[in-house]
């Protein structure tokens, strides 16, 4: 069954790629990029069925059991349009376009230098055979990277800039998931990209991690009462854990002074480093926009942009460079 899809999407892919991609790429005059063309068709495509899997699975949760019910849906529309790019167009093609050439660069100095990345099959000889052990050991790995980036957006004042246009958004969904400034979403690309290639992730193995994260990050910020259980909780990141995350209020002790429950897929990183909090209500989300221009920017994909480079340069001239959500 797997083999028979598989088939069916390098079909797609390469139609794709000789009747619409290179044709386009000969007439701009851009030969060059067309191996590349190619390669970002498969973004695409992939973007598209992950798009496709959250919507079947998530939309009916938010109609069936919503934490929050709303009169409009007008907050949310911003939301679809930053998941299609990030799903099926410009940031992926962007961060593709970006970091390929980087690599290719960084694996030539490497061979040159015969500096061969060590993944995890050499230390633990025979993992090879096991391919679901081997991706279960990255996705751990990765996760764990994921809490730390995710809670230095919070903490370093010139990144909250960027980031705090997330927790803008006050009618959470699981399209908010996708809801960051293009510069964010840059910086999350090289850190994900630049781990998996210094542990040695294997080919095979990225796009099933990285499918496997943002699935997880689509349900945990769905707008739905779902909760796993006393117990299920505390093992997988879910939308009751998540929405804490995003609480416009948060109580002001220490280990919330940040925010709290940084992680992505398994709360154990917040349990073990103390960012752990989590209760039985639902709270509201969004956080507390000071400025009229902050208001204006919260429906307006433009003025997030905008208003995001503008934080940031504040944030990195200020003497004051404290993260805004503390």
């Amino acid at each position: 069954m797997t083999q028979y899809l598989t088939d069916y999407f390098v079909i797609l892919q390469g139609w794709l790629f000789d009747t619409l991609v290179q044709p386009v790429l000969f007439a701009l005059g851009l030969a060059s990029y067309v191996e590349m063309g190619f390669d970002g068709i498969e973004f695409v495509l992939q973007g598209g069925i992950e798009l496709a899997i959250a919507y079947v699975l998530m939309r009916p949760l938010e109609a069936l059991w919503p934490a929050e019910r709303w009169t409009q849906r007008r907050a949310v529309r911003v939301d679809v349009l930053y998941t299609l790019l990030n799903r099926l167009g410009m940031v992926p093609l962007t961060v593709f376009t970006l970091l390929a050439p980087l690599f290719m660069e960084l694996e030539s100095w490497l061979r040159f230098n015969d500096i061969i990345p060590r993944q995890l099959e050499d230390w633990l000889p025979g993992l090879d055979n096991h391919p679901l052990a081997s991706f279960l050991i990255y996705l751990v790995i990765l996760d764990f990277a994921e809490y730390w980036r995710h809670r230095l957006s919070h903490t370093c004042g010139w990144w909250w800039a960027l980031h705090g246009i997330h927790h803008s958004q006050r009618q959470m969904s699981f399209w908010t998931d996708s809801r960051n400034h293009l510069a964010d979403d840059l910086i999350a690309g090289l850190w994900f990209a630049c781990l998996s290639l210094l542990i040695g992730v294997p080919p095979g193995h990225f796009i099933g991690l990285l499918i496997a994260l943002r699935l997880v990050e689509n349900l945990s910020h769905t707008n739905t009462r779902l909760a796993f259980g006393p117990i299920g909780d505390y093992l997988i990141v879910g939308p009751r854990y998540h929405r804490w995350h995003h609480a416009l209020e948060l109580p002001a002790d220490r280990h919330c002074r940040y925010g709290c429950n940084f992680a992505i897929l398994f709360p154990v990183w917040d349990i073990l480093f103390g960012t752990l909090y989590l209760k039985e209500s639902l709270p509201p989300t969004g956080i507390h926009e000071g400025s009229p221009e902050e208001i204006a920017a919260r429906d307006s994909f433009w003025a997030q942009q905008k208003l995001g480079l503008i934080l940031l340069w504040k944030a990195l001239t200020s003497r004051n460079r404290q993260s805004p959500s503390a």
